[in-house]
């Protein structure tokens, strides 16, 4: 993926930022603060000066790394995607196959929900803000391209294998996004039930669960 930082201000709005701070710890601090309000509350519910005060900065430090609340949702999108798909990215070298590699990325996914719930929480969010509000489907619609190409990338290593047929990779291309996205998005669900999904869709997959009646 590509190296995503939060955009530099010009030095007319480069104002407020706390004396001896580090930039980079204040940018992710208020990513962190953001992401959590983001997913508990929703765009519309969320101010800045809610955001600075989670961060524990003053507005006018905010003002430094962005330029509004639609900025920062962005960022905080940008950033969640950037986190999200570096650790599938690690996952699915760890196998040459279609299976190995999806059974890996949702593994990442799953331990993923355990250490920062708010990652799920703020996917989730984004399709309800997205609705509601055009102006961050039009913002974030540019990110889609490189996230529909890891579905892509994970199908191809299927047909190369043999375990997928070039006239099914249209559905399964499909199979992966929703399967992916569906369980990034599970919000409310406890580590146990996100297991147990993980678990069946592999079991699915490997042929240890279903067996058809035909």
């Amino acid at each position: 993926m590509e190296r995503i930082d939060l955009p530099q201000p010009s030095s007319s709005r480069r104002r407020g930022r706390p004396p001896a701070t580090n930039s980079a710890d204040t940018r992710q601090a208020i990513l962190k603060a953001a992401r959590a309000l983001f997913a508990e509350r929703g765009y519309g519910a969320v101010t800045n000066k809610d955001v600075a005060s989670v961060a524990g900065i003053t507005t006018g430090a905010l003002y430094h790394y962005v330029e509004s609340k639609l900025d920062l949702y962005a960022e905080v999108d940008r950033d969640m995607q950037r986190t999200i798909y570096r650790r599938f990215q690690d996952a699915v070298v760890s196998s040459n196959t279609f299976l190995g590699k999806l059974t890996a990325v949702l593994e990442a996914a799953h331990q993923m929900g355990i250490e920062d719930p708010s990652l799920a929480g703020f996917v989730g969010a984004v399709r309800t803000d997205t609705r509601r509000h055009p102006e961050i489907d039009e913002r974030l619609s540019r990110y889609a391209e490189a996230r529909e190409q890891f579905f892509v990338d994970i199908v191809d290593a299927g047909l190369l294998t043999g375990e997928i047929s070039p006239a099914h990779k249209p559905e399964m291309v499909e199979f992966v996004r929703t399967v992916l996205v569906g369980l990034t998005e599970t919000v409310g669900m406890s580590p146990e039930q996100h297991r147990r999904a993980v678990d069946a869709v592999t079991g699915l997959l490997r042929g240890t669960i279903f067996t058809p009646l035909d």
